[in-house]
């Protein structure tokens, strides 16, 4: 069990290495790869091609969509004949005729006549019949009538409307000499005429399906044995389309039941092998992110998530796989990290999505070039106006590496997808969220980022406000050694920002007695006159741990108790221990007069420590010039590296060189050295 919780860390990395692979093999496409990459306009890279086997020539999607619509633009509608609305309406006439010349007086001849001419114009209307107008189903010259369970292909001009029979009446009416009793009869029919041929829905629909379904997909096949492409040979119109319905054919015969596991195993063991160069890299070069379980699995969360998300696009419409915001991962990671991890970790999740993507070749160039992008561009993101540009930038290159492939493959920039284009800007849309997202994830997994630091560094904050009201000398000091400090990490190229709010927070412990600190005694009444050198020495190195126990229930961020914890590493309280060896003489214990540690263990915390000792000592300088300044710096960071300060921090001889010159400069300033002039 004590074994077991000593390798509790390795063990939880082991676990989330494997559920990784897990959840990436899962989500992979469940099918072969055809094991040539070929792309349209490129020359044939492998040796002469021949068919492995029979299989049908493909039609491409645009080539069916096409039919289909010819199909779909050449079939007619069909109309249904109703014989019982004509029966009806014949016997409805004859009612309808005696009730309106029933009260005029004609005579019998002339009456009889009248109802003659009408039953003609009634047969004569309906010997077709009256279509009904519903719409785009008329539009078209010709349609199926069905009559008497028989369908005949008709004029639809041949049919009569109902606005046409007024003009109908009338004619025949002065055919017959009968116009006197034109408006009566126009009346009559007005009331009377009903369409009867109507729009057959079902047997239209069934007739379009009998004639989709006799559409084929292939056109031609290919025997086994007949050379495709030969070597050299530039892929382009039918042997890319031959190419392309072989690779169809490879990969559905590929995944089969007997393959299925083997299948399966070549994707686990690349997927592990991208994830174990993660591993290394972390165990490599970034051993303290390695060491931080938190922080690995932030990392393999959001490769995951952008996995998943991919992945889910690309199964719902392959077109769509440029909206994703992949550029996204490098620049959560560059703000939480380095611009190095972040870049490696993009390509790692690039290099894994070239399984699921289609024109692969083309997405890894995209995605890898914009990921550098990213990289490149983006800095102090907390500065509204540099992610918007940046964003520009990534949209930008997208939409001019689209263009580049596009004429490649089509050798001139006709049929360009303007679609394609609104999913870049989509893309760039969406990436303007990462704001948000960072603070979802500091909350989560309790990270820094810039914006945190820039709220962090604002002197009006309830902490740095407490600070300056119960130790107004602390709070100075910290304002003197943040500016010393800042200046001295962007000279290096250290996070200046990270720097200047740890130093703003390193002495916050000196609060709860700021009357043991010199910068804080107003009066000449020294507190430590009444106390032994040991408690002394205890009260001014427990500022240290009080500061780690005051941030921590103020939720500073751990990032920044580093600096409290390690501002003074293992040096002494030399002071009272002397004191104390003048009083107890050579029986005095070190321990009880040194700092706890931890050591400076990052240039940042090596730059604060620097600062604050050389800050705080420069009070104790009289008439200050400038080589009392020089020495003193030289003498104070030696006095450090001799003590081995500075073991653990990733800092070099020229960058201590670097910071002292700058230190060097800064208090000049402060002191406000002027060359003394005769009198």
């Amino acid at each position: 069990m004590d074994n077991l919780y000593k390798k509790q860390s390795l063990i939880f990395k082991y676990i989330l290495y494997i559920v990784a692979i897990a959840f990436i093999v899962f989500f992979l496409p469940k099918g072969g790869k055809f094991k040539y990459e070929f792309q349209k306009g490129k020359p044939w890279q492998y040796d002469n091609l021949y068919a492995p086997f029979d299989f049908s020539i493909q039609k491409t999607d645009a080539e069916i969509a096409e039919e289909t619509q010819a199909i779909e633009r050449n079939q007619l509608p069909y109309y249904r004949y109703d014989q019982n609305i004509v029966d009806d309406l014949r016997a409805e006439f004859q009612v309808a005729f005696n009730e309106t010349w029933q009260d005029i007086g004609l005579r019998n001849s002339q009456r009889n006549r009248l109802k003659n001419v009408s039953e003609a114009i009634l047969d004569s209307i309906y010997t077709k019949g009256i279509l009904q107008n519903s719409g785009k189903q008329v539009q078209r010259n010709f349609i199926y009538l069905v009559k008497e369970n028989e369908a005949r292909k008709v004029r639809v001009t041949d049919f009569f409307k109902i606005n046409e029979i007024n003009e109908l009446v009338s004619s025949v009416l002065a055919q017959n000499n009968l116009s006197s009793f034109e408006n009566e009869t126009q009346a009559l029919f007005f009331d009377l005429i009903t369409p009867n041929v109507s729009f057959d829905n079902s047997l239209t629909k069934k007739a379009r399906d009998e004639a989709l379904s006799k559409l084929s997909y292939t056109r031609g096949t290919v025997d086994q044995g007949r050379l495709i492409i030969a070597k050299g040979e530039v892929v382009e119109a039918e042997n890319l389309k031959i190419l392309e319905s072989l690779k169809g054919e490879y990969e559905s015969e590929l995944w089969t039941a007997n393959n299925y596991y083997y299948i399966l195993i070549g994707y686990t063991v690349l997927v592990a092998l991208v994830l174990i160069m993660l591993f290394l890299f972390l165990k490599k070069y970034r051993k303290e992110v390695y060491d931080n379980n938190t922080k690995v699995t932030f990392i393999f969360f959001n490769m995951l998530l952008m996995v998943f998300i991919t992945t889910m696009v690309v199964k719902y419409n392959d077109e769509l796989v440029f909206v994703v915001p992949l550029c996204i991962l490098p620049l959560i990671l560059k703000t939480f990290f380095d611009a190095r991890l972040g870049l490696f970790v993009h390509v790692l999740a690039v290099l894994i999505l070239g399984f699921v993507v289609p024109n692969s070749f083309e997405y890894i160039f995209l995605q890898i070039i914009t990921g550098i992008v990213t990289i490149l561009t983006v800095s102090e993101l907390y500065k509204r106006a540099n992610l918007f540009v940046s964003v520009g930038q990534i949209t930008l290159i997208y939409i001019i590496g689209y263009l580049a492939f596009h004429t490649i493959h089509e050798g001139d920039l006709s049929d360009i997808q303007w679609f394609t284009f609104g999913l870049f800007l989509l893309n760039g849309m969406i990436t303007l969220f990462v704001q948000p997202l960072i603070y979802i994830y500091e909350k989560l997994f309790g990270l820094v980022s810039d914006v945190s630091l820039l709220e962090l560094s604002d002197t009006n904050s309830k902490l740095l406000k407490e600070l300056s009201n119960k130790a107004p000398g602390t709070f100075h000091h910290s304002l003197q050694v943040a500016n010393l400090a800042e200046a001295a990490a962007n000279e290096i190229g250290a996070n200046a920002m990270l720097v200047r709010v740890g130093a703003l927070y390193h002495d916050i412990g000196k609060m709860n007695d700021p009357t043991f600190f010199t910068e804080n005694q107003i009066t000449n009444v020294n507190p430590h006159d009444e106390l032994s050198p040991k408690h002394s020495a205890k009260i001014i190195i427990d500022h240290v741990i009080k500061g780690i126990e005051l941030a921590r229930k103020n939720k500073i961020p751990d990032r920044i108790i580093d600096f409290i914890r390690s501002h003074h590493g293992t040096t002494m309280v030399y002071y009272f221990y002397k004191k104390q060896k003048d009083l107890k003489g050579d029986g005095v214990n070190e321990e009880d007069f040194r700092y706890p540690g931890p050591l400076p263990f990052s240039r940042e915390t090596a730059i604060l420590m620097m600062a604050d000792s050389v800050e705080a000592a420069s009070k104790s300088l009289k008439d200050p010039t400038f080589l009392i300044i020089d020495e003193f710096v030289d003498k104070i960071i030696s006095g450090q590296m001799k003590a081995n300060q500075f073991l653990n921090a990733d800092i070099t001889f020229k960058e201590i060189e670097t910071i002292k010159k700058i230190f060097k400069q800064k208090l000049t300033n402060i002191y406000h050295l002027r060359v003394e002039y005769p009198e």
